[in-house]
């Protein structure tokens, strides 16, 4: 009898990733995915631990399956799982406050899943699995298996840079490349199964040196070159990056290959050369308002997201003034912007002048109005323009499908359901603030 299996992933897109792979792992065991908790004979929260108050929600959501599982004793049970980086974090504390956890994993032991079914099957058996392995995860995973006609790809993992707000090289460890032939495998079995736009994932994506087939090292930017040429991957992408490592050959990638999109994700956190040094950012603004010219220098049709933290211990009114300033100066087609939070551990929550919650939601407020003014606008000149758009579902009315933009923008046409999951050239004749609206501009080939 097929056993039915619920992930509820938090987060990033490597969480996406990483949610997706446990399922190809879980699935030899006869587990199919459901969108109903309730009927689940497994649950894994694959949670993240970035965002303010990471530890609560996962508990408050352990609370609540606390009570799915007592419903559920006596008709076949249910697995609990915590994945991910509360997992890694506080994996201890989990199976203290909550004992009716069945696994508690790390995000570098999924591959591991089986194993850990297994023991957790037996009574009175509980699993933590929390340790940094000597063995990449990706060389005991599955082919993964496509979902639709876009796809991430997990190329890096790990940070060095060690910003002293963040706590990912404590999670997710020292910066780890997977190797070209790996990835270029991957992107040439996802574009078999029908997938024309892959995302290439890191936590310091465009920190990646994998080994390439002569044993060379390979930047991100020679990567893509090669992925550009696998038959069928119409469209590349790759998130997130730090300003440090945009070398000139990425930079150079997007002048040169069609394939790559003209948008990228950068964070650059602040504006003020003070607190971009107390978060061990290791760039100035200036440093990054450069950077963003050379790209524009190659590429005149990028467009820039990035992220923003506001109130971050010692920031001061100037600081706070020298954030907009730089938002005002790059212009953004989207940004995320957060309030600072501490999380422990990290060097920033042990600092003694942190900001009052009530400044605080003073200036995001202000960061989200500037950033969502530009965001209007970007959207608006892109009213006339025509490019290529990935129609990757279809839209609530009859004969509309809704793809995504170069720039990542929702966009809404009426259009054959011949052309799902289908590169097609639409002009765009509308927008919203956040979608826009297009007419077919040329039919083409559809699968």
């Amino acid at each position: 009898m097929a056993k039915k299996l619920f992930i509820r992933t938090y987060g990033c897109q490597m969480n996406v990733y990483d949610s997706a792979r446990m399922a190809d792992v879980l699935a030899p065991l006869g587990y199919g995915a459901t969108e109903r908790v309730e009927e689940a004979d497994m649950v894994i929260l694959n949670t993240c631990h970035i965002r303010e108050h990471a530890e609560d929600k996962v508990f408050s959501e352990l609370g609540r399956l606390r009570l799915l599982k007592e419903d559920r004793s006596g008709r076949g049970g249910l697995i609990i799982a915590v994945a991910g980086c509360v997992a890694q974090a506080e994996g201890e504390e989990i199976l203290t406050r909550a004992p009716y956890v069945d696994i508690v994993l790390g995000p570098q032991t999924y591959h591991r899943l089986p194993e850990m079914v297994a023991q957790a099957s037996r009574a009175g058996s509980r699993v933590l699995e929390t340790d940094f392995p000597a063995e990449p995860k990706f060389d005991h995973l599955p082919a993964p298996s496509a979902q639709g006609p876009a796809a991430f790809l997990s190329v890096q993992e790990g940070c060095d840079k060690f910003c002293s707000f963040c706590v990912v090289p404590y999670t997710r460890g020292a910066e780890y490349s997977r190797s070209v032939s790996a990835v270029l495998a991957e992107a040439k079995g996802l574009a078999d199964q029908g997938v024309r736009e892959i995302t290439l994932l890191g936590q310091n994506v465009n920190g990646y040196h994998g080994e390439g087939p002569g044993g060379e090292g390979w930047g991100l930017g020679r990567l893509i070159g090669a992925l550009a040429e696998v038959p069928g991957i119409e469209r590349i992408r790759y998130t997130t990056s730090h300003p440090r490592d945009m070398s000139d050959d990425l930079i150079a990638a997007h002048r040169d290959i069609p394939q790559l999109m003209p948008f990228l994700h950068l964070p650059v956190q602040s504006g003020s050369d003070r607190v971009l040094a107390r978060m061990n950012r290791q760039h100035t603004a200036d440093d990054y308002r450069r950077l963003i010219g050379r790209l524009r220098d190659a590429q005149p049709d990028i467009a820039l997201s990035s992220d923003f933290i506001v109130g971050f211990p010692g920031e001061s009114d100037a600081d706070f003034a020298a954030t907009l300033a730089l938002i005002s100066d790059i212009g953004f087609a989207q940004a995320y912007s957060f309030k600072y939070s501490p999380r422990p551990g990290t060097p920033a929550a042990a600092m003694d002048d942190q900001v009052d919650e009530t400044r605080k939601e003073e200036r995001l407020a202000a960061v989200q109005d500037l950033i969502g003014r530009q965001a209007v606008a970007f959207n608006q000149a892109c009213v006339g323009r025509s490019f290529d758009v990935l129609l990757d579902r279809p839209g609530r009315h009859p004969g509309q499908l809704i793809g995504r933009s170069p720039y990542m923008q929702s966009v809404f046409v009426t259009a054959p359901e011949t052309m799902l999951n289908t590169v097609q050239r639409l002009q765009v004749i509308g927008a919203h603030p956040n979608s826009l609206a297009a007419t077919l501009l040329e039919r083409r080939a559809c699968a």
